[in-house]
């Protein structure tokens, strides 16, 4: 049986040699190969075979790493862009935030100044009305000196409808 079986495998051996023969001369017919194999790279690996035959091996074993690699990349990228996303939209919510805080409380510092000022203006000017009233400056009217008596009011006594005359 063993004798059989040996002209069969022989003629499969030999078509696939012709097979591969035919594949060899269509990649070695190729213009693409054929420009390589006249470039100055080109014409060193074919005079040195084994280290073309590293470099075939190296380039088709790498692949898989280098493909693994540029997909630890891209999904890196992308993280990071979804993360400084989020982190935008933190430090914008945060920020915002602080801001409401601080305009808050400037409005609540403006109402306190714009009342103590107001105070201010109250008190000063009453004041001011009080110390340089005209009750006591002569008015002239022709040659004869009279005594200008005018009523004087501070305004919380105005608004209680109380009156002076200072004479």
């Amino acid at each position: 049986m063993a004798k059989e079986d040996l002209p069969s495998t022989s003629k499969d051996l030999q078509e696939l040699q012709r097979k591969l023969s035919l594949l060899i001369e269509s990649i070695q017919n190729n213009s693409k190969v054929v420009a390589f194999m006249k470039s100055p790279v080109g014409q060193y690996l074919d005079r040195h075979p084994f280290l073309a035959l590293t470099m075939l091996v190296f380039v088709a074993v790498s692949a898989i790493p280098v493909g693994f690699f540029l997909l630890l990349v891209v999904l890196t990228s992308l993280a990071a862009l979804v993360g400084v996303i989020l982190l935008e939209g933190l430090v914008i919510s945060v920020g915002g935030l602080s801001l409401l805080c601080v305009l808050c409380g400037l409005s609540f510092v403006s109402l306190v100044m714009s009342g103590t000022i107001m105070v201010s203006y109250v008190m000063v000017s009453s004041l001011v009305n009080y110390w340089f009233s005209p009750r006591s400056w002569p008015c002239q009217k022709g040659k004869v000196q009279v005594q200008c008596c005018e009523p004087f009011w501070l305004p919380s006594m105005k608004e209680a409808g109380m009156t002076f005359v200072l004479r």
